[in-house]
């Protein structure tokens, strides 16, 4: 199942604040995108794991850790809250300057994300978030792929992504932009089902 657009019309935080809390929806330019239903096990587990590790290590330090679900304002400019077109949900996130946080998140790019992909919005993530997020300044921007066992990493220089690194779920991976987080994988993909 891929991930399915409400409407075909343009949508702000303001409609998005407006909308039933028992469905959740995420904005890019606009567009909103129904949320898929609660995450299975294997994905709930890499991202508690990950905020975990990245908790532990940010412990006393400036940058906050955050899990999903938390909104994420990203302003094209100094708009009102109530026009900003794109709220997302990362699954992790970390942010450094606490003046993007407030009562409702956070309102700017975060310096972390990590979307860890499901089948049904693996393609989302790899295109229409990357995007999102290299427009908006995002530093880092990981994708973990729990079915191939494989973290694919995007470092922003001079304004864009470019070409990803890749790495196998094993050992560990420093966070480029905050090497004080280092996640360990290996008890972890011993965890993921074989048949994910």
């Amino acid at each position: 199942m891929a991930v399915v657009l409400k409407d075909r019309q343009r949508h702000s935080y303001g409609d998005y604040l407006q909308w039933p809390e028992d469905v959740r929806y995420e904005l890019i330019d606009g567009n909103a995108y129904l949320m898929s239903p609660a995450p299975d096990l294997a994905h709930q587990d890499v991202a508690g794991e990950i905020y975990f590790q990245a908790r532990q290590a940010l412990q006393g330090k400036p940058c906050r850790v955050f899990i999903a679900p938390l909104d994420v304002r990203l302003p094209k400019r100094d708009e009102a809250d109530a026009l900003i077109d794109s709220v997302v949900q990362p699954d992790v996130l970390v942010v450094c300057d606490a003046g993007k946080l407030d009562k409702r998140g956070v309102r700017g790019a975060p310096d972390w994300i990590v979307e860890v992909l499901s089948p049904s919005t693996a393609s989302h993530d790899q295109i229409n978030k990357r995007d999102l997020y290299q427009r908006h300044g995002v530093r880092e921007y990981w994708l973990v792929h729990p079915i191939d066992r494989i973290l694919t990493v995007y470092l922003l220089q001079n304004g864009e992504y470019g070409k990803p690194d890749l790495y196998p779920l094993e050992g560990v991976t420093p966070v480029g932009i905050l090497p004080e987080i280092a996640i360990r994988w290996d008890e972890l993909a011993a965890r993921l089902p074989k048949d994910y």
